[in-house]
C-alpha cells in the first residue's frame, strides 16, 4: 500500500512542478507576475491534480483489493452468496474478479454436492439393517447408525464418546476380519459377521466396524434345506412304499382265499421279488444319503496332477478318454477324494457320449468322445472334462441332491464332486459347450504358494 502512495505522489509530481515553475517565473519576469488569485488557483489546481490521482488510484486498486479480501473472507467462512461486481474482462483487475466469481460458483456447487451426498449417506446408514460403528485411534465411539443403537439398546447420545470396552464391542475390534462369531448383545443374540476397515478423518486414523446378523439368513437357509430334504425323502419313500403296500395287500388277499389258485406260488414269488427290489432300492437311497452327509474332511498331500489325470482316464474302459497334457504342476489335495471326484465327472462324460445316437463321421471330423486336461492361471488349477454328448437340457438342478436325469442314477455324484472341490477351497462348474454340442465340467483348486509345504 505504501508503494502505491509513493507511486501516486510521483504521478502528481509533474503538476506540483508546473505550479512551482509558474510561481517562480514571476521573479525572473516581473511584468508577468501573477496576481494572488492566480497563484492561489495554480496551487489549488496542483492540489486537485494530486488528490484526483490518489482518488482514481484508490478506486481502481485499493477498492478491488478490499472487495477481493471480503470475498476470500466469505469463502473461508463458508458463505458462497457474495459476488464481485464490475468484473470486466478489459483489464487485469476485472479478469481477476471474474476468476474469483467463477471459483465461488464452483465451490458452491461442490459444497451442495457434498451436502447432498452426506444426506444420502446418512439416510442409507439409518435405513440399512447392519450395525455400523466408527472408532477413533483411542477406540472411542465417534459414529453409530440406528441399527447400532438398536443392537446396543442405547441412544446415540449415550453411546458417542464411550470406549469399545464400555460399549461391549472390544472383542469385535480384536482378531481377524472378516469372520463369523457367536455373540450376545443387549439388542440381539446370534451369529454375526464381523467386518473392519481402516480410514482417516481429519488426518487421524479411525476404524470402521460393521456387524451383520446372520441368524435370520441362516434360519431361512436351514428351513429351505429341510423343506428340500423332506420333499426328496417323501418322494423317494412314496415311490418305494406305494408298490410295496399294493403288492402286500394283493398277497394278503390271495392268502385269504379258501381255494388257492394253482399259480399262487408264482404270484407270491413275484410279489416278494418286487417287495425285495423296492426295499433294496430304498436301502441304496439311504446309503447314498449317508455317504453325502458323512464326507470326511480332506487330508491334503502334494499330488502330481499329470499322474492323477492319466490314471483316472485309464480307469474308464467303455470308451477311450483322451488326455490333453497341461503344465507340470502339483496341488495340495486329498488324493482319494480328488480321484473319486474326477472319476465321477469322467464317468458322467462317457455316459453322455454313449447315450448319444451314433452318427456317421465325415472325413477329417473327429469321432465323438471325451477328453480330460488341465491348465493353470491366476494361482488356480483347472481340470476340465469335456464330452461330445447332447449337452445339458437344464442346469438349474444339477447340484440338487438326488436329482438325476439318468434312469439308474442316484443324484448325488455331482453334489459329492462339488463338496470335494469346495472342501479344498475350490469350486465346480458345468456348462454347455459353445462351439458344438456337448458339456464341459471345470474343477478348480487353489495352487499352493511357492515353497510352501504340507503340514500334517
Amino acid at each position: 500500500m505504501q508503494r502505491l502512495l509513493v507511486l501516486a505522489a510521483v504521478a502528481s509530481l509533474p503538476g506540483l512542478l508546473l505550479a512551482a515553475a509558474l510561481l517562480g517565473a514571476a521573479q525572473w519576469f516581473p511584468d508577468a507576475r501573477p496576481s494572488a488569485g492566480t497563484a492561489l488557483a495554480l496551487i489549488l489546481l496542483a492540489a486537485l491534480w494530486c488528490g484526483g490521482t490518489l482518488f482514481v488510484l484508490h478506486e481502481r486498486t485499493v477498492r478491488p483489493l478490499q472487495t477481493l479480501s471480503n470475498l476470500l473472507s466469505a469463502l473461508r467462512e463458508g458463505d458462497y452468496s457474495f459476488r464481485a461486481r464490475s468484473a470486466a474482462a478489459d483489464d487485469p483487475m476485472g479478469e481477476m474478479m471474474g476468476e474469483v466469481n467463477a471459483l465461488v460458483e464452483t465451490m458452491r456447487h461442490q459444497r451442495l454436492g457434498a451436502l447432498e451426498a452426506t444426506a444420502l449417506l446418512r439416510t442409507v446408514m439409518g435405513e440399512i439393517e447392519v450395525a455400523v460403528f466408527a472408532f477413533d485411534a483411542d477406540r472411542r465411539l465417534r459414529l453409530v447408525n440406528r441399527a447400532g443403537e438398536r443392537l446396543l439398546s442405547q441412544p446415540v447420545e449415550r453411546l458417542l464418546g464411550r470406549s469399545a470396552q464400555e460399549a461391549g464391542l472390544e472383542e469385535c475390534l480384536a482378531g481377524e476380519a472378516p469372520r463369523t462369531v457367536q455373540m450376545s448383545f443387549p439388542g440381539g443374540v446370534g451369529r454375526w459377521r464381523v467386518n473392519r476397515q481402516q480410514f482417516r478423518q481429519g488426518g487421524l486414523p479411525h476404524q470402521l466396524l460393521v456387524l451383520s446378523d446372520l441368524s435370520r439368513e441362516l434360519r431361512e437357509e436351514e428351513r429351505q434345506a429341510w423343506q428340500r430334504l423332506v420333499r426328496v425323502l417323501g418322494h423317494e419313500l412314496n415311490n418305494s412304499l406305494a408298490p410295496v403296500k399294493s403288492i402286500a395287500a394283493s398277497l394278503a388277499a390271495l392268502l385269504q382265499r379258501e381255494a388257492l389258485p394253482p399259480d399262487w406260488r408264482d404270484d407270491m414269488r413275484d410279489g416278494l421279488t418286487v417287495i425285495g427290489g423296492r426295499a433294496e432300492s430304498l436301502n441304496r437311497f439311504v446309503s447314498a444319503y449317508a455317504q453325502l452327509a458323512r464326507l470326511p474332511k480332506p487330508r491334503p498331500q502334494l499330488v502330481d496332477v499329470s499322474a492323477l489325470v492319466t490314471r483316472v482316464a485309464s480307469l474308464e474302459t467303455r470308451l477311450a478318454v483322451r488326455v490333453e497334457p497341461g503344465p507340470a504342476v502339483t496341488v495340495a489335495a486329498d488324493p482319494d477324494q480328488l480321484e473319486q471326484a474326477l472319476i465321477n465327472l469322467t464317468r458322467n462324460a462317457v455316459d453322455a457320449v454313449l447315450e448319444t445316437a451314433p452318427a456317421p463321421v465325415a472325413p477329417g471330423v473327429e469321432r465323438r468322445g471325451a477328453r480330460v486336461g488341465w491348465n493353470c492361471s491366476a494361482g488356480q488349477l483347472e481340470v476340465f472334462i469335456e464330452d461330445d454328448g447332447p449337452g445339458l437340457p437344464n442346469t438349474a438342478n444339477l447340484f440338487v441332491p438326488f436329482f438325476t436325469t439318468k434312469q439308474k442314477g442316484s443324484g448325488i455324484g455331482l453334489v459329492l464332486c462339488r463338496q470335494v472341490a469346495e472342501g479344498h477351497g475350490g469350486g465346480l462348474t458345468l456348462e454347455n459347450r459353445k462351439d458344438r454340442p456337448g458339456c464341459v465340467a471345470r474343477l478348480r483348486l487353489p495352487l499352493p504358494p511357492r515353497g510352501q509345504g504340507i503340514s500334517a
